[in-house]
This record gives structure tokens, C-alpha cells and sequence, in this order.
């Protein structure tokens, strides 16, 4: 019954993530060119560090772990973990599932051209909870009526929803989401402010004849 709820948040999880991001950081330009740069390191830097983490920690998502184990034709699954969960009151599998592989969405992360440029075990930190709260603290001054702010608030809540239903995270990969978010903010304003220090010294050294 709630079929179409599901095929939407496919939907969802493989276009606002990107597409979301680009119109602000376009909107940021036009709006906000005072603090761009700011912004910009941010999610400069934040994305960064997820990557560091994808490379360094990498973690499977949910809905991987009751998909076939890797071998030489293929697969990226967990099917060959043996764990007391999943077997967990008469249950044979972990119970996620992967709804883009059985309903239907833009794309497959784990099969055809997706499963060559994405990266399989990138669960931990979510950047879509990362960018998404990027969204709207940079957006936020902008929001002067109380249906924007609510709005703004909606897309992180609505993607952390998004993220568990369809089995691509756990709750505490968006809370990992969220630490690169603040660790971003704090390198990309540092890097901001001395940016501004660099230029306001060159100015004074070389002053307006």
C-alpha cells in the first residue's frame, strides 16, 4: 500500500542529495557573496573529511548485509556474515532491505554504470545528512518567513528519514553526518577568516596612492 512512499524516497535519495546542494551553492554565489567563500570551504571541507572516513573506516550499508557476499562474478553483500542477529527470533536475514533493487528507482548503486563510479561501503559518516544540514544553516539568514524556516528544516528531516527507509544508512551514520558538518564549518570559517586577515594586510602594505 505504501508502495509509491518508497519508490519516491528512491527517488529522492538519488537526485535532492546533488541536485538540492548545487541550487544552494548557486543561490550562495547570487545571494550570499559575502560569506560564499565561508560556505564553500565548509563543504569543502566537510566532504573531505568523509571521504577520509570512506577510505580509512569503509562501512557497509543495510542494505547490503543480506545481499551476496563479494566473489569473483561480482556482489558487495554481507550474506556470508554470520552473526546471532541474523538468526534473531526464528529470523534468516538481517531484515533490511534494498528498496531501489526491489522497486524500482533513478538508478542501482550496486549493478551497471552506478556500481563502477559510486562507492559500496561509504555508510559512515552520511553525507546526505552532512550536505543537507550544510543546506540550511547556509540558506538560513535567507529564510525571513516562518514556511521557509520550516521548510529548511524539513529537508534534513525528511532526508534522515529517507536514509533509513530505504536501507542505504543507520541513524548514527546521519550523526556521523553531522560531526563532519561541524568539523567542516570550523576549518572552512577558519579558513575564511585568514583569508580575509591575508587580504586586508596585503592591502595595508600596498595602500591606495
Amino acid at each position: 500500500p505504501h508502495l509509491w512512499l518508497i519508490k519516491a524516497m528512491n527517488t529522492y535519495y538519488g537526485t535532492a542529495h546533488f541536485f538540492v546542494t548545487l541550487g544552494v551553492f548557486i543561490l550562495l554565489f547570487k545571494r550570499r557573496p559575502d560569506v560564499f567563500g565561508q560556505w564553500r570551504n565548509t563543504l569543502a571541507a566537510m566532504t573531505g573529511l568523509a571521504i577520509i572516513g570512506f577510505v580509512l573506516f569503509p562501512l557497509m550499508p543495510p542494505r547490503l548485509l543480506d545481499a551476496p557476499c563479494p566473489s569473483a562474478t561480482g556482489g558487495y553483500g554481507g550474506a556470508c556474515i554470520e552473526h546471532e542477529l541474523r538468526n534473531y527470533n526464528g529470523a534468516t536475514n538481517f531484515g533490511f532491505s534494498d528498496t531501489v533493487a526491489e522497486f524500482g528507482g533513478p538508478w542501482a548503486f550496486n549493478e551497471g554504470p552506478a556500481a563502477s563510479l559510486s562507492n559500496q561501503y561509504a555508510a559512515m559518516p552520511s553525507l546526505h545528512i552532512g550536505w543537507s544540514t550544510w543546506c540550511v544553516f547556509a540558506l538560513w539568514p535567507l529564510a525571513k518567513k516562518r514556511w521557509k524556516r520550516i521548510a529548511l528544516f524539513l529537508y534534513p528531516a525528511t532526508t534522515l528519514f529517507c536514509i533509513v527507509v530505504t536501507g542505504n544508512h543507520f541513524w548514527l551514520d546521519g550523526l556521523g553526518g553531522l560531526v563532519v558538518f561541524v568539523v567542516g564549518y570550523f576549518i572552512g570559517t577558519y579558513l575564511h577568516n585568514a583569508n580575509h586577515r591575508r587580504l586586508d594586510a596585503r592591502m595595508a602594505s600596498h595602500p591606495a596612492q
